[in-house]
C-alpha cells in the first residue's frame, strides 16, 4: 500500500510554516526613498504619494529617525532643486539639495547607509535625464556630468551611488571618476534594467521630473524585452557595478528571475510609485487589506530573486517582519 503524501503537515501551525519557509525577509534588505526639497522647515505630504513627504534638509532627519525605529537604516535620496537649467547644474553642485540632505543626515546619524540617485532629470529644465542635443539626450555629453554628480554625492556623505539615467557606459564613467577621486571603495548600485514604464507617474509628480516634451523610451528599456535586461545587467557588471537593479518590480518579476540567474552580483528591485499608489487607492476604496497585500507583494519580489528592495513601504514591511507576519 502506498502511503498518502501529506504536504499539509508542514503548514499546520505558524511555527511549522516559519520553520520550512523558503523565502526569508529581513529589514536589513530594505531601502527607503527620501525626497529632499531645497527649502527650510518643510515636511509636506506628496499629493501623488499619500503618506509620503517632501522634506527640507533641516527636517529630513525626522524621516530617518522614524524609519530607524522600525529597523530600516538604508536610504536613497532624490532632490528637488529651487532652480533648474538645461544642464542640470543642481545635480552636481557641492551645495545641491541632495548634498545638503546627505550632510544633514550624516552629521546626525553617522551609522546609516546613504545612497545618492545619480541622474539629471530632477535638475534639468527640460526634464530629461541628460544633456539635450535636439530632442534627445546626448549620451557622451551626459557621462561627465553623471560622474561629477556621483563624486559630489560621495563627498557629501553618500556611502553608495545609484546611476539611473540609462546612458550607455554610465557605470564605467562613474567608476573611473570615483576611483580617480580616491573613492575606489565606494560601491555602485546600477539601475541596470530600468524600463520605460507607466508605473512611474506618481514619482514624476513627487520629484517634478516629467519630461517637458517627448518621453524616455529612447533610453529606458522597452517593456516587451527581457533578454535585453540581462544584456544591460551583464554590461554594467563588466563595467564595475557592484549591485544591479530591476525597476519596476511587481510587473517585472520574470526579469528579476532572469537577471538573478545570469549574474552572481546582489540584485535590487525598486517597487515604484505606481505600485505604491495602486495599493493606496485600493486600500482607500476598501478593496484590499493594506498590510496583507504589502507583505505578500514584498515576498513575491524576494521570491523572484531580489536580494534588496527599495520601497515606500519599507517601514510597514519592517514592522511585519518584526511581528512575525512575514519573515
Amino acid at each position: 500500500m502506498i502511503e498518502p503524501i501529506r504536504p499539509r503537515r508542514l503548514r499546520r501551525t505558524p511555527a511549522l510554516r516559519a520553520l520550512t519557509r523558503e523565502t526569508r525577509l529581513s529589514s536589513a534588505s530594505l531601502i527607503y526613498p527620501l525626497f529632499v526639497v531645497e527649502d527650510a522647515n518643510v515636511k509636506s505630504e506628496i499629493s501623488t504619494l499619500p503618506g509620503q513627504y517632501h522634506y527640507s534638509p533641516d527636517r529630513v532627519c525626522e524621516a530617518v529617525e522614524e524609519h530607524l525605529a522600525a529597523g530600516v537604516d538604508k536610504f536613497i535620496l532624490f532632490g528637488l532643486p529651487a532652480h533648474k537649467d538645461p544642464l542640470g547644474h543642481g545635480a552636481y553642485d557641492e551645495n545641491g539639495v541632495v548634498q545638503q540632505g546627505l550632510r544633514a543626515i550624516r552629521e546626525r546619524y553617522p551609522e546609516v547607509m546613504l545612497i545618492g540617485d545619480v541622474c539629471l532629470c530632477e535638475y534639468t529644465s527640460h526634464g530629461h535625464c541628460g544633456v539635450l542635443v535636439g530632442d534627445a539626450p546626448d549620451n557622451d555629453q551626459t557621462l561627465p556630468l553623471l560622474a561629477q554628480t556621483a563624486v559630489s554625492q560621495v563627498e557629501a556623505g553618500a556611502d553608495m551611488v545609484a546611476p539611473s539615467a540609462m546612458m550607455d557606459d554610465q557605470v564605467a564613467a562613474i567608476r573611473s571618476a570615483l576611483d580617480e577621486a580616491g573613492y575606489d571603495q565606494t560601491p555602485i548600485m546600477s539601475y541596470s534594467a530600468k524600463y520605460a514604464s507607466a508605473f512611474y507617474g506618481p514619482f514624476r509628480g513627487a520629484a517634478d521630473s516629467a519630461p517637458a516634451h517627448g518621453d524616455r523610451k529612447g533610453y529606458q528599456m522597452d517593456p516587451h524585452n527581457v533578454r535585453e535586461a540581462v544584456k544591460e545587467s551583464l554590461i554594467d557588471a563588466e563595467q564595475g557595478a557592484d549591485i544591479l537593479m530591476v525597476k519596476p518590480a511587481l510587473a517585472y518579476l520574470d526579469v528579476i528571475s532572469r537577471v538573478k540567474e545570469a549574474t552572481d552580483l546582489p540584485l535590487a528591485a525598486y517597487s515604484v510609485s505606481g505600485e505604491y499608489a495602486m495599493v493606496k487607492a485600493a486600500t482607500a476604496a476598501g478593496l484590499v487589506d493594506e498590510d496583507n497585500i504589502v507583505s505578500e507583494s514584498a515576498v513575491s519580489i524576494f521570491r523572484a530573486g531580489a536580494d534588496i528592495l527599495i520601497t515606500y513601504y519599507a517601514k510597514r514591511i519592517a514592522n511585519a517582519i518584526a511581528e512575525g507576519r512575514i519573515g
